[in-house]
């Protein structure tokens, strides 16, 4: 049987390429990123619409995705995470993070059976703590029984360390588990990418490969800086008349400027993995930056996924994905839950009713 699937701030497609392996249909998937909905139709089944998250009501959604109120089967995505991000430097009243809550209109709205929402897990810190528990509490009073978890992509088959948290919300008194491991050990970087042949010397996309070309403006000084730096190790390596002011005596960020190591799962890949002057993301052995396709792999991207926009743009769209068998992972839980013979259609109830955006929440 084909479960039906929303999938908010959706992006490129990685929650939602996830669900369809998993065995979700995705009627509709929405992104106010005209790169991100571009790239999903290149790539993905189902109707994929610019829409500001902000300004749509879950009656829009369910039309747009042709089905009725009470009908979806799961409501899913990530809504932006950089108010949350331990890297960035996002507010705690950061606009975006209350982009949280519209989740609660849309499970008031449309009355999903089950959803799972996506976020970095730096959302159960301070920044973000109340607003979890607001989507919690809330999600009680619609019936739904709330699971919590953060999980770590590698252990799904990424050859990426990632940790992000996931709620998934299900009918009261429907079983849930959340996916066993699949690996005993991560994957690496060299399972992985190491069989990519090295992108053409002259910057341009490689013939039968796509997204697999080298960055253009790597100066010649921070292709001095590479040389000095073995594979996993950062900018601590590089000397002196190399370094950074603002880095000398400065411990943290030592990422910067490295390369990943072939024997180890990749660090996360970030929406500005294009540079490795932005993190650990020079190749292992050759003196650049890994190119879009790679990242895409580390991300767990098949090739056959190609990704619009500039690099930039492409950077973004597949640093900001939910890694697709992490998606799987969890959705074929989700599946097998809602699968329960037990868990029939509830019949939508009315009384409940949920106002809480654009209101902001109490810390």
């Amino acid at each position: 049987m084909t479960l039906t699937a929303v999938d908010a701030f959706a992006g490129a497609g990685g929650l939602s390429l996830g669900l369809e392996q998993a065995g979700f249909s995705v009627k509709l998937a929405f992104d106010n990123n005209q790169v991100a909905m571009d790239t999903h139709r290149k790539n993905l089944a189902g109707r994929a619409e610019v829409l500001d998250a902000a300004a749509t009501d879950g009656k829009t959604l369910l039309k747009l995705a042709g089905i009725k109120r009470g009908e979806l089967d799961l409501l899913a995505g990530g809504p932006p995470c950089q108010g949350f991000s331990m890297q960035g430097r996002g507010a705690r009243e950061d606009p975006r993070n209350l982009l949280v809550l519209r989740y609660l209109n849309w499970l008031d709205e449309m009355r999903p059976r089950a959803f799972l929402m996506e976020n970095v897990a730096a959302i159960r810190s301070v920044r973000g703590k109340h607003l979890v528990e607001a989507v919690e509490t809330a999600a009680k009073e619609l019936g739904f029984q709330v699971h919590a978890a953060i999980l770590d992509a590698a252990a799904y088959g990424v050859p990426q360390r990632r940790r992000r948290a996931f709620l998934v919300g299900l009918p009261q008194g429907v079983d849930f588990s959340w996916p066993e491991p699949v690996c005993r050990e991560p994957r690496t970087v060299a399972e992985a990418i190491r069989d990519l042949p090295s992108p053409p010397l002259d910057g341009s996309c490689h013939p039968d490969i796509p997204n697999h070309y080298r960055e253009a403006r790597l100066s010649a000084l921070n292709i001095e800086r590479i040389k000095h730096v073995p594979p996993g190790g950062g900018r601590e390596y590089l000397p002196k008349h190399l370094q950074l002011a603002c880095h000398q005596g400065n411990h943290r960020h030592l990422d910067t400027y490295g390369r990943l190591s072939w024997d180890d799962p990749s660090v996360t890949i970030t929406a500005r993995f294009d540079s490795f002057t932005r993190g650990r993301f020079g190749h292992p052995e050759e003196h650049r930056s890994i190119t879009l396709r790679e990242g895409a792999r580390l991300q767990s991207f098949p090739d056959r996924f190609v990704f619009l926009g500039n690099r930039e743009e492409g950077a973004r769209l597949i640093g900001n994905a939910v890694p697709p068998l992490l998606a799987k992972a969890i959705g074929k839980s989700v599946r097998a839950s809602l699968s329960q013979p037990s868990n029939t259609r509830s019949t939508v109830d009315d009384a409940t009713q949920l106002h809480l955006w654009p209101q902001t929440v109490a810390s």
